[in-house]
């Protein structure tokens, strides 16, 4: 299991920019006026863990295979968006296809760069963003119940639509609709307004080191958590330096992480992700499931034979595998545990899975 975050935004905010440093790519055009992206970059990246690499080391494994994400640059958005405005029905198609939303905004001032607006303020375009999406669900949710009519929907998903229906024009959280229905018919749904959201400020070197007013105003509405301070602009550029350089020219930056480890850290947490390992003499390989994952799941992320035929799981916590060595001593040290379908598997777990084809 993989996961897609796109970057999304109004025009010429540094979404291409962003997307090749996270990527360490050239691969999206960058250029200083809108709509420069039309159709969307892609670009996957490996989700380097220094656990994995130690569980390599011991096995003496041939392959190493990390976890993998993978960046979507998705063409600027603009107000009317969701009546076809700019290249709002791409925009909107693209965003449905992701699983969480990297929304990035401009928080600094430049009378070299372009801006759509008149003015730098971050939480305007976040609302204009969000609005948009916003208007596109309800349209969505208007049309599909209107279909119900000729062709029945399953109760538990009309029940969705009509509670969503009700959110959107009552003003209420759809947030909410988390706690209310399973994520497997919310993520059917397709609804962009109910994707998890990571705010990105788009900051200029000195608004890095000392900060500013517009990183002030989005840590205020959306909180730490959610908000991640960068210059796409010096991560393009300490991509393109040699691993010496980058450590000094990050360390005089005040940079203590990439962009991109600070993103995949933020993506885990909001999606709540974890990881669990396999690993043999062949490969060593990290595997990504969603918190709270029984085993017979974690074995259909490798492969769906794995979960029908599912019999029992070995399991070994990463430290005891790491203590003791190995698997093998792990087994003689009895810290090796047999585990049913129920069992659930702990972020770092080594697994080995028995099962019928």
């Amino acid at each position: 299991m993989s996961f897609k975050c796109g970057i999304v935004g109004l025009p010429n905010v540094g979404k291409s920019t962003l997307f090749n440093a996270l990527t360490n790519s050239n691969k999206a055009r960058a250029a200083n006026f809108p709509f420069c992206t039309i159709d969307p970059n892609i670009g996957s990246v490996n989700v380097l863990d220094e656990r994995l690499d130690k569980i390599t080391e011991i096995s003496k494994s041939k392959k190493k295979i990390y976890a993998n994400i993978s960046f979507v640059d998705i063409a600027g958005l603009v107000k009317g968006a969701s009546k076809g405005e700019g290249l709002g029905n791409k925009f909107l198609s693209h965003i449905r296809e992701v699983d969480s939303i990297i929304h990035l905004v401009r928080c600094f001032e430049s009378e070299k760069i372009q801006n759509i607006n008149n003015s730098i303020d971050p939480l305007r375009d976040i609302e204009i963003v969000e609005t948009e999406m916003l208007l596109s669900d309800l349209e969505s949710l208007q049309k599909r119940l209107e279909k119900n009519k000729k062709k029945n929907l399953e109760d538990e998903e009309k029940k969705l639509l009509t509670v969503a229906l009700d959110y959107i024009i009552n003003n209420k959280d759809l947030n909410e609709l988390n706690n209310i229905f399973d994520k497997k018919i919310l993520k059917r749904s397709g609804l962009l307004s109910i994707k998890p959201n990571i705010y990105v400020c788009n900051v200029d070197e000195d608004s890095l080191k000392n900060g500013n007013k517009f990183i002030d105003r989005c840590i205020k509405k959306y909180g730490e958590k959610k908000v991640l301070i960068i210059s796409a602009e010096i991560e393009n550029q300490i991509n393109e330096l040699e691993l010496d350089e980058r450590k000094t020219y990050m360390k005089n930056s005040g940079i203590e992480k990439t962009s991109l480890d600070l993103l995949i850290q933020k993506g885990y947490k909001i999606l709540n992700l974890e990881t669990y390992f396999t690993s043999g003499p062949e490969e060593s390989r990290a595997w990504t499931i969603p918190k709270y994952c029984s085993a017979i799941k974690a074995a259909g992320i490798i492969h769906s034979d794995f979960e029908k035929g599912f019999i029992k799981a070995e399991a070994i916590s990463y430290n005891d595998f790491i203590n003791c060595n190995g698997y093998s001593q792990a087994k003689n040290l009895g810290k090796m545990r047999l585990e049913g379908k129920d069992y659930i598997v702990r972020d770092g777990d080594v697994l080995l899975f028995r099962f019928n084809t």
